[in-house]
């Protein structure tokens, strides 16, 4: 077995046994706090609906666990196996070795790698979610959902394969910097594409009807120099109850989306200061800041992936020759970032949890400097999706982009 190999396999335990750490540290939080609601959660929820959200949240631990020990295997059977080249290979013989076919050879092996996930999406979906009362997607709309999403895939995403394969084959030693250009560019003309052409295409968006709601937050948006001329509600419950609010897009395309279930559950001014906050993410500018991120990141990979792309022994380790080009590079580099970006994870959701204080502290001021209403619209969501209320704080700098409800109230009540 190749050395490089070898120490794959370990980076792929060490992770493994990290996150199972993660998730152990966790549930052993919960079920400290698991015989009765801790006194700074008093009022949020019932005993009852606490013992709850308790139970909901060691069910996604356990299973969480599973999933995790499931995901290392498949990889590292997939790198040491054999089965790399071997799809490769027979899937190029099928189809040649010209532009496109090797573009569809990668996308085909993309989408088999992702069924060992299938059954496991399956069960907590229609067993998990629907134990808890949260599912409401049925098989159709799931099969439905996934199939809109390859059709997405083989229209956005194979042409966009394809070019950085010309790329490679046209600019030897400066293929990465505008593979990155690309990649990059695609990833904006997504944020311009999906609120107005991908989201439709899953869910109905609907502009808030007439009356005291939309005025009051037609009014918000006029006060805050964040020009509305609609606020669009999307049917989020048809395939679940939990509920969200989500800014997306930019410029002229942007959108702010409330589901039908977030509209139900609050009143009209624990609304009015959830967009607020969501409006806090565009004032502050941490989409362009998020970009601006990503886009470094980017530079980044694509700088090592052409570095590695030159390199044999990188070829040989995984049963591949370099001769193969650039396909069993890029296959590679997808399969392996995140063992390396798992680490980074609570660097991530540092940045991204000071974005939330931030949004929350424009909130907070919007609303006459009262942190009530944006107190108690995250009550109840908290409530409504039985949120943890005691993760542990390991946990939390991993998988959390947002502070916990605690941390949120304490920032918000403290100015």
């Amino acid at each position: 077995m190749h050395p490089f190999l070898i120490a794959i396999l370990v980076l792929i335990g060490l992770k493994l046994v990290a996150e199972l750490v993660l998730d152990w540290l966790n549930r052993g939080e919960v079920l400290r706090h698991a015989d009765s609601i801790p006194a700074a959660f008093a009022g949020i929820m019932d005993e009852e609906t606490y013992k709850k959200s308790v139970s909901y949240t060691l069910t996604h631990t356990n299973f969480g666990m599973i999933q995790t020990a499931w995901d290392a295997v498949v990889l590292a059977v997939v790198l040491a196996s054999g089965l790399l080249p071997w799809l490769f290979y027979g899937l190029t013989g099928w189809v040649g070795d010209g532009l496109w076919g090797q573009g569809l050879v990668l996308f085909v092996i993309l989408i088999a790698l992702s069924l060992p996930g299938v059954p496991l999406e399956l069960y907590s979906t229609f067993k998990i979610e629907a134990r808890y009362g949260f599912n409401k997607t049925t098989l159709g709309t799931w099969i439905s959902d996934k199939l809109k999403g390859l059709l997405l895939a083989a229209i956005l995403g194979y042409p966009l394969l394809c070019l950085l394969l010309w790329f490679f084959r046209i600019l030897p030693n400066s293929w990465w910097f505008w593979a990155f250009v690309a990649f990059f560019g695609f990833q904006l003309l997504l944020l311009l594409l999906y609120p107005r052409l991908i989201l439709p295409l899953f869910n109905k968006l609907s502009p808030l009807p007439d009356g005291e709601l939309r005025s009051r937050l037609l009014k918000l948006g006029e006060r805050t120099g964040f020009s509305a001329r609609t606020i669009h509600v999307m049917d989020g419950s048809r395939r679940s109850t939990h509920s969200n609010a989500f800014f997306t897009g930019f410029g002229k395309f942007r959108r702010i989306v409330l589901y039908d279930t977030l509209v139900e559950q609050l009143e009209d001014i624990e609304l009015e200061s959830v967009l607020a906050h969501e409006i806090g993410h565009y004032k502050k500018g941490h989409v362009p800041k998020m970009l601006i991120i990503s886009a470094l990141a980017s530079l980044v990979g694509f700088g090592v992936l052409g570095l590695l792309a030159g390199q044999a022994w990188f070829y040989e380790a995984f049963g591949f020759q370099l001769a193969d080009g650039m396909v069993p590079a890029l296959l590679l580099f997808m399969l392996l970032s995140g063992l390396f970006s798992f680490w980074l994870s609570p660097l991530l959701n540092g940045l991204s949890r000071k974005h939330e204080y931030e949004a929350d502290a424009f909130a907070r001021k919007v609303m006459g400097d009262d942190p009530q209403p944006l107190i108690a619209s995250l009550h109840k969501l908290t409530e409504k999706n039985l949120g943890n209320l005691t993760p542990h704080p390991f946990y939390s700098a991993f998988h959390y982009s947002h502070p916990t409800l605690l941390e949120r109230e304490t920032a918000l009540k403290g100015g």
